[in-house]
């Protein structure tokens, strides 16, 4: 292609660099250092061979394949094999995420509020905005790549040597090059920025899913996901560079379709054309609750597709979970007891609390529109006429409460529905939902949380991010790493009663359920008496 597609792509460059100036290197600190401390915790807790082998023998069965990937190295469970089996994936996942929404920002949000007009409007090339986007990404995954790679092998633990530390970077590296190939295809594809984001995750969501499912059944379908296609560079057992190259070429030719596509559209165009609206809006749509409702519907809907999905997908493995667990001494010491019930009643209470942390995700995703909203200018549209902010917040935080509930159940249905029919006998499906819905008041608080920040600190609403990923650390790591319950308890996840084995505690759902309304109440008045942000 000509030069002059790209002229001033370097000072672009510079410019992003600067915008992100705070956001990059947060990321790249956060991934770095969860990477490192695990490492030694891993270390202390598991300092023989015959307690990792123990370890090693939890983790083979097929909820936790579905969940972390396969195991390398099982006979012989190092601290690096351990590492690299139930660490590598959820890492990546977290560099995906970081690459979808560094371009998007970058691209079709810039795009969508007119600052790429503005810059087009300079000397700068047709694809200089796509090129410099891409090439910052690149760099900060390949920047993480080189931090995680020497940061583990400094850690100086025998199993983790330096090919295997530099691949385990690398592999992170890889992926976020590959979301970020994914992402700028989406940004042409989608007219709006959430369209682009939407498809991206949805995209992550269903790697992550055809992974686990191909995991568990078929390795080819394993390695049609890139999720699980880097997996298979067993990490630290024998350190296989070979899919990394696979990844790298499907991004470039990803990448090069998605530059072809950038320099034959129309500005704040996409190929997937929005679909033509009616004349008049419907009365539903003239309502507060119904207009919510829609600008998310996209993102809605395929959430409640992805839970149903999940919930299948790990239901699908009940039926070989209790022949594993009897014969697994290592487990049932995990597990937590209770008496009279299957050992997989007893694991169905620690999946309910990592699904429903995983709903609390949509649910934060509606009411944290209003932060978007407001941004976007969009909220004084609304104000200028006869709504109160009452109004405004109370429909978005309906339809988060709303989403959240129907994601959890729906879950459950897709968990209830492919375990019956793998089960010789069922959990009932009035148990599995109990299990799910103790569970909403934690859910609940966490939204209160949002609220909370939107009233008083809209620009610390990513704190509710935060929160939600160290819940879902010490909950779903807390028992393999001895985490302290104090910790555990500094999660409102940490405090729900574990149905079946626990009895129903009206107490603490109370308090939980208060703390809930205490926090929107104080996020009502906050949002009520602040000025409204552009």
């Amino acid at each position: 292609m000509p030069k002059e597609l790209y002229y001033n792509t370097g000072k672009l460059t510079r410019f992003i660099l600067r915008r992100d100036r705070i956001r990059i290197p947060i990321w790249l600190i956060a991934i770095t250092l969860i990477t490192l401390i695990i490492v030694p915790a891993f270390s202390e807790m598991y300092p023989s061979q015959i307690e990792r082998q123990g370890m090693a023998a939890t983790m083979e069965n097929p909820a936790m394949t579905a969940m972390v990937g396969p195991g390398y190295g099982l006979d012989n469970y190092t601290v690096g094999a351990m590492m690299a089996h139930m660490m590598l994936l959820f890492t990546a996942l977290a560099v995906a995420i970081m690459s979808i929404l560094l371009v998007s920002r970058h691209t079709r949000l810039d795009e969508e509020e007119g600052r790429i007009e503005m810059i087009r409007s300079l000397p700068v090339g047709r694809l200089s905005n796509l090129a410099s986007t891409t090439i910052v990404s690149i760099i900060t995954n390949i920047i993480l790549a080189i931090i995680v790679g020497f940061g583990l092998y400094a850690l100086g633990i025998e199993s983790m040597d330096l090919n295997g530390s530099i691949l385990y970077g690398v592999v992170l590296g890889a992926t976020g090059i590959f979301f970020t190939s994914i992402t700028a295809l989406f940004v042409q594809l989608s007219s709006s920025d959430r369209g682009a984001i939407g498809f991206s995750f949805t995209f992550l969501g269903l790697a992550y899913l055809v992974r686990a499912i191909g995991d568990i059944s078929s390795e080819t379908l394993a390695r049609i996901s890139p999720l699980g296609l880097v997996l298979r560079t067993e990490v630290y057992v024998n350190n296989y560079w070979w899919p990394i190259l696979i990844v790298i070429v499907e991004s470039l030719i990803i990448l090069a379709f998605a530059y072809y596509l950038n320099s034959i559209r129309d500005l704040e165009a996409g190929f997937i054309p929005a679909k033509p609206g009616r004349k008049t809006a419907s009365s539903f749509l003239q309502s507060l609750f119904g207009l919510g409702l829609r600008l998310q519907r996209t993102a809605i809907i395929s959430w409640f597709i992805g839970m149903f999905i999940l919930g299948v997908s790990y239901g699908s493995v009940f039926g070989d979970l209790e022949s594993f667990f009897e014969t697994n001494e290592m487990i049932q010491q995990i597990l937590p007891p209770g008496e009279g019930l299957s050992l997989t009643e007893q694991f169905l209470t620690m999946l309910m609390a990592i699904i429903s942390m995983i709903c609390t995700i949509p649910a934060l995703i509606m009411v944290l529109k209003i932060k978007g909203e407001e941004k976007r200018n969009r909220t004084e549209h609304l104000l200028a006429r006869a709504v109160s902010r009452n109004h405004i917040m109370g429909n978005f935080l309906a339809i988060s409460i709303i989403v959240g509930f129907i994601s959890l159940f729906l879950a459950v249905i897709g968990l209830w529905s492919a375990a019956s029919a793998v089960m010789d006998d069922p959990i009932a499906f009035s148990t599995m939902f109990k299990a799910a819905m103790v569970y909403l008041p934690a859910m609940w608080g966490m939204v209160g949380l949002a609220a909370l920040l939107i009233g008083l600190i809209p620009k610390l609403t990513g704190l509710t991010w935060l929160y939600l990923g160290y819940s879902f650390f010490v909950v779903y790591l807390g028992d393999i790493l001895q985490v302290p319950e104090w910790m555990t308890k500094l999660s409102p996840f940490g405090h729900v009663p574990k149905i079946p084995i626990d009895d129903m505690n009206f107490t603490i759902i109370s308090v939980l359920t208060l703390i809930a309304a205490s926090l929107v109440a104080i996020g009502f008045i906050g949002y009520n008496k602040r000025d409204i942000q552009g």
